[in-house]
């Protein structure tokens, strides 16, 4: 016997089909609604003054899934962060090979690009001709 199961996400407010789960936290503690885009954005709009005379304390912006794929890190990303960590084990700076790279080490980076890009080419140096040198006793 084959079954379907069907998952409808209601408004918390007022039961209606809710399009978001927006996450919020207030004294320490997390809380989840589900909202509708109208709702949504009208809780957005009632919190946007407080958030603009706040400070943010850390964390990650949080992508609200809507049925896309969140994936964060792209391949360009993962590029990149290869390319800082060279950067940085040829220039002495002691990272790790995975992980977060530091905000120091990425800033120093990124100033040696733009310090590069600006740099005018230099023509490469001619080197004298070695001089062939006689074996010894032959």
């Amino acid at each position: 016997m084959a079954q379907k199961v069907l998952v409808e996400m209601l408004e918390d407010i007022d039961g209606t089909p809710a399009a978001h789960t927006i996450p919020f936290a207030l004294d320490g503690v997390t809380y989840e609604i589900d909202l509708t885009d109208d709702n949504a954005a009208a809780l957005r709009d009632e919190l946007a003054r407080y958030i603009a005379a706040g400070r943010r304390t850390g964390g990650r912006k949080v992508r609200v899934a809507t049925g896309q794929s969140t994936a964060t890190t792209t391949v360009s990303d993962r590029e990149r962060n290869q390319q800082i960590r060279a950067w940085a084990n040829a220039n002495g700076y002691e990272v790790s090979e995975r992980g977060r790279l530091s905000s120091e080490v990425i800033t120093a980076y990124e100033q040696a690009q733009i310090t590069q890009a600006e740099e005018p080419a230099k023509a490469p140096r001619k080197r004298a001709p070695r001089k062939k040198v006689a074996a010894a006793g032959k």
